[in-house]
This record gives structure tokens, sequence and C-alpha cells, in this order.
């Protein structure tokens, strides 16, 4: 018998992504996000310009409803004040580069029908983009 304690064998570290993946997932799963690559990859894919002020948060997914086709989920964005207005004009192109990055139409905008029966309700509101962004909004409440 050796006077020696037996030597301890090798050590297999793992990088931390690894040992977090799972913990990552599910946080990512949380917000609505069914690949985290939308949030890692984001200035890639939204492109510098936008991704400089603006990061996403969450998809929010409407509730399915059997037999009817899954809608598109809305992306939620955390923008800088004063270019929430820039980023707004720019919502074609997000959507077009966030579909493109998901290989199909994962991302949609409000139905315009909903917005224009929102709109019409909001009574006399003489800033045409306040009415707009109301008429999003209450259509984005009625939908969920």
């Amino acid at each position: 018998m050796s006077k020696f304690p037996p030597k301890p064998g090798p050590i297999s570290a793992k990088p931390l992504g690894i040992l977090l993946n799972d913990v990552f997932a599910e946080a990512y799963a949380k917000q609505g996000f069914a690949a985290r690559e939308l949030v890692t990859r984001w200035a890639q894919i939204a492109g510098p310009e936008i991704a400089a002020h603006a990061e996403p948060l969450k998809m929010q997914w409407p509730r399915p409803v059997e037999g009817q086709p899954q809608e598109s989920a809305t992306l939620v964005l955390r923008v800088e004040g004063p270019m929430a207005l820039e980023i707004q004009h720019s919502a074609d192109v997000i959507l077009e580069r966030v579909n493109r990055f998901f290989g199909w139409s994962a991302v949609g905008t409000r139905d315009p029908k909903s917005v224009a029966k929102v709109a019409e309700s909001l009574g006399d509101i003489e800033d045409e983009q306040l009415k707009t962004a109301l008429a999003r909004l209450g259509a984005a409440i009625k939908r969920n």
C-alpha cells in the first residue's frame, strides 16, 4: 500500500456558457424567445444602426386558436427615448430582417382593421402620430 493518496483524475473543465445553457434557455423562453440567437446576434440581425438604439425585450405570442394557423408574434423592443420615433419608422425593415433570420413570418404587425377600428373609437385627437400609437396600443390590448 502506498503512503501517498491516489492521484486525482483529470479535471474536465466546461465553459461557463455550457454550464449555464439550461438557465439561459429557460430565461429566454419565459420572454417568448424560442431562439436566443435573436438576442445574442441582434446587431447582426437588425443592423448596427438599429441595434445601437434598440434591443429585443420579448416576443409576445397570441394564444393559439384551435383550427386556426398560429398568428405572428409581436416583437417588443427597448428603445432609447429620443430614438423611439425613428425606430418606429424602421419597423418594416426590422420585421423583414427578423423574419429573414427565422426563415418564416414569425413576427408581424398589428391587424390594420383592428387598429382602424380602435382609432375610430378614440374620438378627436389632433396629433395623428399620437392617435396612431394609441390605436396600435388598443389593438394590442384587445388581441391579448
